[in-house]
């Protein structure tokens, strides 16, 4: 029985020469290996020039360019960047003036004030959770209670508020605090509450609606540094779902009372690909003109090597 198909005949196939054929990958792009003693910013520019090594590049001459040139660098931060030890980063970043505001969620008040009255945090959720006693920490939550309480005006914002707080409570780490270190340095630290999702929440002497004013009044301290995004980068380090829904409506609100913000930079950091974060924060918000970038890595080693190769551009930039 004949088959039904015959195989194709290649010979009219027609060809062109390779040097009319774009390549992607050329031998200039390569990686060139480690030589002993070399510097860091050595170390970075022996990276290939492709994927994803060229994008943490990009990102770190963003960043520089940005803080070379007093542009704004929001930094937007879920509770895991505290809970993986990156607290001294962010802080020092903050003090060179490279970071010039910090967004982070409910959770992130948390583990910023347990780091700073203790110097440990991130419970062990299952065995608590068993017992129904998980999150029930007394000292936590009656600080940010009282503290929130204490405050005449919520609207001074959440982060003022508890950066303040931490600040006069004499813990011993209260350095190691993001908070603190936001109000000590006058930069501001927003805090973007989703209420039910903290274990603080859980608690009797939790104010939800001084929370939710304070909240309030952080997302349009937000919306404020959104407005002047111009040139500047914005950056979403592990938060999937709250803060690129707040950048995002911060954006539009910005863009909604006439402020012109197209030419930025946003980022996205984590260690999988999440479908808000890579809508909300990389593609929507940067199609008249701006830069989205994802790069996929542990905080732990990625946001040191960006604040580093930052550091190193800074340090080497003229004047």
């Amino acid at each position: 029985m004949k088959p039904e198909l015959e195989p194709l005949d290649l010979s009219a196939v027609r060809t062109a020469p390779s040097a009319q054929i774009p390549r992607r990958v050329a031998a200039a792009d390569a990686a060139r290996p480690w030589r002993p003693g070399g510097s860091f910013a050595a170390f970075l520019e022996r990276l290939p020039g492709m994927l994803a090594a060229a994008d943490l590049k990009t990102v770190i001459a963003a960043v520089a360019e940005a803080a070379g040139s007093d542009r704004p660098v929001v930094f937007a931060m879920g509770a895991h960047v505290v809970k993986v030890g990156l607290g001294p980063i962010v802080i020092d970043l903050m003090e060179r003036r490279v970071i010039t505001g910090v967004a982070m969620n409910g959770a992130g008040i948390i583990h910023d004030v347990e780091m700073a009255m203790s110097g440990r945090t991130s419970e062990d959720v299952g065995p608590a959770l068993n017992e129904g006693s998980f999150g029930m920490a007394a000292e936590t939550s009656g600080f940010l209670n009282r503290a929130l309480a204490a405050a005449p005006d919520p609207g001074a914002g959440l982060g003022r508020i508890i950066g303040e707080a931490v600040q006069t409570a004499g813990f011993p780490g209260a350095g190691r605090s993001i908070l603190a270190a936001g109000a000590r340095l006058g930069l501001p630290v927003s805090v973007h509450v989703a209420i039910g999702t903290d274990v603080i929440h859980m608690h009797p002497g939790f104010d939800a609606a001084r929370t939710g004013a304070a909240s309030h009044a952080d997302f349009r301290l937000l919306a404020a540094q959104i407005a002047r995004l111009e040139g500047g980068v914005f950056i979403n380090a592990g938060s999937a779902v709250v803060l690129p829904e707040v950048f995002l409506k911060a954006l539009n609100v910005a863009r909604n009372l006439g402020f012109r913000v197209d030419a930025f930079t946003a980022v996205n950091l984590d260690f999988v690909r999440h479908y808000r974060p890579m809508v909300n924060v990389v593609s929507r918000p940067t199609v008249r003109g701006g830069t989205g970038i994802n790069l996929v890595g542990h905080h732990e080693i990625m946001l040191p090597l960006i604040a580093a190769g930052v550091i190193e551009a800074l340090r080497e930039a003229p004047g």
